[in-house]
Order: structure tokens, then sequence, then C-alpha cells
């Protein structure tokens, strides 16, 4: 297929894509980074250099358990390395700002993770990489929610810090959130992975033992195979242990952009590389006209002509659901245990 029949087909296809999602940009100390967009940057023959790696994800979809050994978990299907990077400082917050359509159906654990490339991460192989953990939140039983919903609550975003102690260096940030509506069955969570390249500046020394990516996860994992749909659930939230001195969330709150940058080259360094002043005060702003922006309608499903007709990916069923049951053309529902079944 070519590109341009690619992109018609991308294009047709968008109005189905209607949940899960990306992550659509950072911000870091005010200073706003675009990320890759796997419904956009896909199709184009000279995407734009951005921070995030590539990913095969065009239907803003998942990984799925059976597939946790394999390279795709690592920073999602068929990724490969971003072409610049953001530079931050040790011991900064970087507030990681999704997509606006993660459905409030998906609950689950957010979970991040720095791996160092010894070297540029433009280039580097994803397998040598070795992760580990700087914050994994699952369920606040103080706040009585999940950490994706406190994500969508905070619109959309999720603040992490990167460790203070930190050596400056070549890092991925490995960000993730995991659904568990479909957990309580066998193969029924979904990860949804998503790398960014850092330079880290400091004068910190250290660099914590991690893991590969292939062998973060299970499908038999106590928090992947998990029901969810219980009273104030005791969740384990899955994947190595927390290095030493993180937390497992840092209070969450939203960034406004002062400024937008453009992706650093390899070999680049500076902190805020050619930073554009934006007088946008909001906390979840529209890109700067500086930007190749990724807000076009294929990131959003519209409506369904009929009300009683649920979009793709959209829960259609489960115990005490009283919405739409029918699923729109080119998807079916599909149960995936008493509490949810999805139009897939």
């Amino acid at each position: 297929m070519s590109k341009t029949s690619a992109l018609l087909a991308g294009l047709t296809g968008a109005a189905l894509v209607a949940a899960h999602g990306h992550v659509s940009h950072i911000i870091v100390n005010g200073v706003y980074y675009e990320n890759y967009d796997p419904t956009t940057h896909w199709y184009q023959p000279n995407p734009p250099t951005v921070i995030g790696w590539t990913a095969a994800q065009q239907d803003n979809g998942f990984i799925e358990p059976n597939n946790f050994g394999t390279s795709d978990i690592i920073c999602h299907k068929s990724g490969s390395p971003g072409g610049g990077h953001a530079t931050v400082a040790a011991g900064d917050k970087i507030n990681i700002v999704w997509t606006p359509e993660w459905p409030d159906s998906h609950i689950g654990p957010v979970i991040d993770y720095l791996a160092a490339c010894n070297g540029d991460c433009e280039t580097v192989n994803k397998e040598s990489l070795r992760f580990f953990k700087i914050d994994g939140a699952g369920y606040d039983k103080a706040a009585g929610r999940w950490a994706a919903e406190a994500l969508r609550q905070n619109g959309n975003s999720w603040l992490v810090q990167i460790p203070s102690d930190l050596k400056a260096g070549n890092y991925v940030l490995r960000h993730e959130i995991i659904a568990l509506h479909g957990a309580g069955s066998a193969n029924g969570a979904q990860a949804y992975p998503q790398c960014i390249n850092l330079r880290v500046t400091g004068g910190g020394s250290n660099v914590p033992s991690g893991v590969a990516g292939t062998s973060l996860y299970k499908a038999s994992d106590a928090g992947i195979l998990f029901n969810p749909y219980v009273a104030s659930p005791d969740y384990p939230v899955p994947g190595p242990a927390l290095i030493a001195g993180a937390a497992s969330s840092i209070a969450q709150s939203t960034s406004a952009v002062t400024a937008t940058a453009s992706a650093t080259a390899p070999g680049g360094g500076g902190a805020n590389p050619n930073p554009t002043p934006t007088t946008t005060t909001s906390s979840n702003p529209a890109p700067s006209t500086t930007l190749r922006t990724t807000t076009s309608a294929a990131q959003t499903t519209p409506p369904p002509a009929n009300g009683n007709v649920q979009t793709k990916y959209g829960q259609c069923g489960g115990r005490d659901w009283s919405g739409p049951t029918a699923c729109a053309a080119g998807s079916s529902c599909s149960v995936l245990n008493d509490w949810y079944s999805q139009c897939v």
C-alpha cells in the first residue's frame, strides 16, 4: 500500500478510534515538547523530529499480556527511538500529558521507569535498555480511586519526578498505564507503554540497576491477572520494586506552558533549546503555532449517529451496565468478564 493510500485508510478509520490514547506532549519547567503521534505521524512521509519513540499503534491500542515477553512491551508495538530528546535536570518534575480520549472505564496503575542509554538514546538498541522503577501508583484506598482515574482527573496528565541524585546522561523514560477492566480474565489486561528520550543534567552519581523491558511483567503476575471490581482492592503494582528513595507517586498537579521547544538532535544539550515564548496559561493548552500540532479530529471519536450504538473500544455490556449494547460497524461486543464487555 502506498503512503497516500495508507494515509487515506488511516483517516477513514480514524472515526473508529474511540478510546485508549497516547502521550500528546510533556511539559518541563513550563516548556512544551511535542511527542510522537501514531495516529498522524505514522502516515507522513516526513514526520517531525520529536522526543517520543515511534510505534505502530495507529489505533491507540495496547500490548496484551501474551506479548509481555516480546520486544513490543518495551516501547509499544514496533517501537523505535525518537529522533531527538528533551533536556531536564535531576530533580525536575515532568508533566506527561495524554490525548483526551482516555476512557473512564480503563482503571489501573500508572508506572514510570528510566533506563540509561550509555550513549545516544536516538540510536540505542531497545533490548539493551535496563529499566528501573521511579514511581508506580495503583489503587489509593484513602482517595478511593485508581491511579489512572487520578491521571484523568488531573487533566489527563501525570506528574513524575526525576530522581535528584541521578547521574547526568541520556535516559529513556518509559511511562505506562495498565488498564485492568478486563484483567479478571487471562490475557485481559491492557498495557500502554510510551517511551521518551531525555538528557538529564546535574551532579548526581546514582544509576540504579534495572531489568530488560521484556522481563518487567508476566501474564500471570498478581498485578496483571487481577479482578479490580471488588471493594477497596488490595492491588499489587506489577514490575520490579521502586528504587531506593522513590515514592509510588508525588502530589499531582498540572503545569502551565510558558514556551515551546523542539527536540534536540543527538549530541545537543541545551536545557531549553530555542524555546519559543507563548502566552498560553492553561494547564493543558493547545500547542503553539510554532509546532506541528496533533489536535486533529483523528484523535477524537465523533458521537455515534445512533445513540444506541457504542463506538469501537467502548463498553457494551457487563453487570449493571445500562448503556448501548450494539457496536459500531467493524466491531462487535466481546465479553471480557462479568463486569465488562467491550466493542472490539
